[in-house]
């Protein structure tokens, strides 16, 4: 079993695919091009999904989140964005919902939150904080790394790459000076 992480898919979403740019002629070229890539996620695997999952406002917009969640592989989890209504929520059979989750994945602390965090549970002894919400706005720092689709061609994440990822980004001014630079305590 291997654990991959996504967020800000929305699918359905074509406000979205317009304001970031997204490279898809339209927002089911998007979605197609989503659940196709997701195909590295195989049956007995997670897939976390760290927010915004999909557009559902309407009645059509649920029945298409609906057919997204089915076409995706692997178990299932929510961690809950700023546009994951209680219905989306409730009504998906996810396998796990959270607002923000502790995941240990061998000997490493993943903390997973849709919003970018200055510091996060373990960050000193290494925990690596995954979010998404920012888009194409920010890949994270040393030690924080947005998983979104923007940031990703659209495709899930391996925790070795976002383990890598966070070992190679520079460090972020702003959380050196809220944990305290060079400080060993946690």
């Amino acid at each position: 079993m291997t654990h991959f992480f996504t967020a800000d898919t929305h699918f359905t979403d074509d406000p979205v695919r317009r304001f970031f740019g997204r490279p898809f002629a339209s927002v089911e070229a998007m979605d197609a091009a989503m659940i196709t890539r997701a195909g590295i996620v195989g049956a007995d695997d997670d897939l976390w999904i760290i927010g915004d999952f999909a557009a559902c406002e309407t009645e059509a917009g649920r029945r298409a989140a609906q057919a997204a969640f089915g076409a995706l592989p692997g178990r299932k989890h929510l961690v809950r964005g700023n546009h994951d209504p209680d219905w989306l929520a409730q009504a998906l059979p996810w396998a796990s919902v959270h607002d923000l989750v502790e995941l240990d994945i061998g000997d490493r602390r993943f903390v997973l939150c849709h919003y970018p965090l200055v510091t996060w549970n373990g960050a000193r002894a290494g925990a690596i904080q995954l979010f998404g919400h920012v888009h194409t706005r920010w890949r994270g720092a040393r030690g924080q790394v947005n998983v979104g689709v923007d940031q990703w061609n659209f495709t899930p994440v391996s925790a070795d790459q976002a383990e890598l990822d966070a070992m190679l980004l520079s460090p972020s001014s702003l959380h050196e000076a809220a944990e305290g630079a060079g400080s060993v305590a946690d």
